[in-house]
């Protein structure tokens, strides 16, 4: 309630400020990405994760330096955006509605990024020590290899579209930030093999490894997602994992409806789902368990809520 009192006159002072900052961001965000052939939801992950940084909610100094240099970002534009907040915040010492660590099960759409984030760092830290290789598939912007992981005996390969890795490349080379420790891999995903290209690029199929598909599943199909799953599952070894981000059938409406024109501006859309407003976990393992996986970990976001959660962070093991 503090927060809310101090956080609206703030809004209200610096309300051409943060006009400004949204219009920065939303232009750069959308116009410019499409000029890049760039996916926009993409920077939204990345502006979360910056944002979780300058409140102190998670350590992401690499993600700052990476989105200076994008030119389809505008890091002045979200500090104006969020400059009340983040005043609000400073004033009280505490986490206002926005960004903030919710209870578990009590996560909105608003929280989407933020407790998303955290909940695949817990399931990472603790996989990770099992493990011999990472591999972040549709990496683009994430940042989790340059920080932490980077000191690890780990080897660690990134795989996305060729543009998106050009972009980030070129971007972290303006940036100062080392990354020759990370192994990128180009792909069309239209075309190319998943096995074979990362065969080619070197992934060693006898060591046990974690493959983090973070906000991608959305995007696909019911059979690409199958047949990824099913795919990694005939060349990895036991007690490797996948890691991801799967939706529930009623998220992917938004899809349709508030965020169809923003989405369709950068040739975007969302795609599989699952049925998670009644009996969500049965929902989920069973989808799971006919993959040929089981169940570890799982974080479900929204799951006090009437309709159900809207999200799961789950940790499927080989």
């Amino acid at each position: 309630m503090l927060n809310l009192i101090i956080y609206i006159p703030l809004q209200i002072v610096l309300l051409p400020l943060t006009i400004i900052g949204v219009v920065l961001v939303g232009y750069r965000q959308l116009v410019v990405s499409k000029k890049l052939g760039i996916s926009q939801t993409a920077v939204e992950i990345i502006n979360g994760r910056i944002t979780m940084d300058a409140f102190g909610i998670r350590d992401d100094q690499p993600a700052l330096g990476l989105a200076k240099q994008q030119a389809n970002n505008s890091v002045f534009g979200l500090f104006l955006a969020m400059l009340p907040l983040w005043l609000a915040t400073k004033i009280t010492g505490r986490l206002s509605f926005y960004p903030r660590v919710p209870d578990a099960g009590k996560e909105t759409i608003v929280d989407l990024v933020p407790a998303r984030t955290l909940y695949f760092d817990d399931v990472i830290n603790r996989v990770i020590p099992e493990v011999e290789q990472f591999v972040v598939m549709g990496a683009g912007y994430d940042t989790r290899a340059y920080g932490a992981l980077k000191k690890l005996d780990l080897v660690i390969f990134e795989i996305d579209q060729p543009r998106v890795q050009e972009h980030k490349i070129q971007c972290l080379t303006k940036a100062a930030i080392a990354f020759d420790h990370v192994r990128y891999v180009p792909i069309d995903f239209s075309e190319d093999n998943l096995l074979d290209t990362l065969s080619e690029a070197g992934v060693d199929w006898s060591k046990k490894t974690l493959f983090l598909w973070e906000g991608v599943t959305l995007y696909l199909s019911e059979a690409d997602v199958r047949k990824t799953i099913s795919d990694l599952r005939s060349k990895v070894v036991a007690g490797s994992v996948l890691l991801a981000d799967i939706y529930a059938d009623s998220f992917l409406k938004l899809g349709k409806g508030a965020f169809k024109k923003t989405l369709e501006y950068t040739n975007e859309g969302f795609g599989f789902g699952l049925p998670f407003a009644n009996a969500h976990e049965y929902a989920l393992s069973e989808f799971v368990e006919s993959t040929g996986l089981t169940v570890g970990q799982t974080h479900f976001l929204g799951s006090l809520s009437e309709s159900g959660p809207f999200s799961v962070v789950v940790e499927m093991r080989y």
